[in-house]
């Protein structure tokens, strides 16, 4: 809780100053200049993935849990304009059976093209919105949400490295802050998979980007939803000695990812001989 000292007016004023507010597209368009935390997340897993994907030799796929993904954060965090403007919904009808076409089909992707616009299924959509209405019942998602900022953009030298973050929600309040929206198949295991994606890493990579930029510690939530029955909602504070520890690690990665371009060797990190001697 970093802010005790910072009231929200100021604390908002500070990153109306500071955050850069452009498309998502533009923002990913500048991948290759700016170390992101996803890119930083292939290279702690593997450098040899990250220059491989540097050097565009593994494409970028879109999947469809993505495209329904970027569609529940648009509802979410940005509103129903927004996601009306971005994306189509529906689909061509199948004149022999007067279903709509299937989201796969070749007529559905022409239908799409001519929209302009991203395209979800009919069930795609209704999934969306029964997400958003689980966020909106949640007492805590509802309070984090209710003031702040969307996608804002910051940029920043980390380590001498150049890098960039795109924050999901910023609240200007010293005890809410950072808030990051994860979708997931079962909020059962969430809290395992906060550990095998990687989550505190890319959070800690954004509140240090973020300190960096406006010189100050936010507190991180993670808002996490269902894209199933009964679309559960959750809402987690990371621990600040979690975020500490992940940013050191990040930091390191970043020394590592500097050394490897100047040596030109980039491991896999399984060179070496390991033992198997589990029960």
């Amino acid at each position: 809780m970093g802010l005790a000292t910072t009231n929200t007016d100021t604390l908002a004023a500070t990153l109306d100053r500071t955050l850069i507010r452009e498309p998502a597209e533009v923002y990913h368009a500048r991948a290759d200049e700016y170390l992101s935390s996803h890119r930083l997340a292939d290279f702690r897993r593997c450098p040899l993935l990250f220059r491989r994907k540097e050097l565009g030799l593994i494409p970028r796929r879109d999947s469809h849990a993505f495209l329904v993904g970027r569609a529940a954060h648009v509802l979410i965090l940005e509103g129903r304009e927004r996601y009306e403007a971005e994306f189509a919904v529906g689909g061509p009808i199948n004149p022999k059976t007067g279903l709509p076409f299937g989201s796969a089909t070749k007529a559905f992707a022409e239908w799409s093209e001519r929209t302009g616009k991203a395209a979800l299924a009919d069930a795609d959509a209704a999934l969306v919105e029964q997400m958003a209405a689980s966020v909106r019942e949640h007492v805590f998602a509802r309070e984090l949400l209710e003031s702040g900022v969307a996608e804002g953009v910051v940029r920043a030298e980390r380590q001498g490295t150049p890098c960039q973050a795109r924050f999901d929600w910023i609240n200007p309040t010293s005890d809410r802050g950072l808030v990051d929206l994860k979708t997931t198949d079962r909020l059962d295991g969430f809290e395992l998979d906060i550990a095998a994606f990687g989550y505190v890493h890319q959070l800690a990579f954004y509140r240090a980007l973020l300190a960096q930029a406006c010189g100050v510690v936010l507190p991180v939530h993670v808002i996490a939803v269902e894209k199933r029955e009964p679309f559960r909602c959750g809402v987690w504070q990371i621990a600040p000695r979690r975020l500490d520890a992940a940013e050191a690690d990040n930091d390191r990665a970043i020394h590592e990812l500097q050394r490897c371009r100047e040596t030109g060797h980039w491991p896999t990190r399984f060179e070496s001989l390991r033992l198997y001697d589990r029960d």
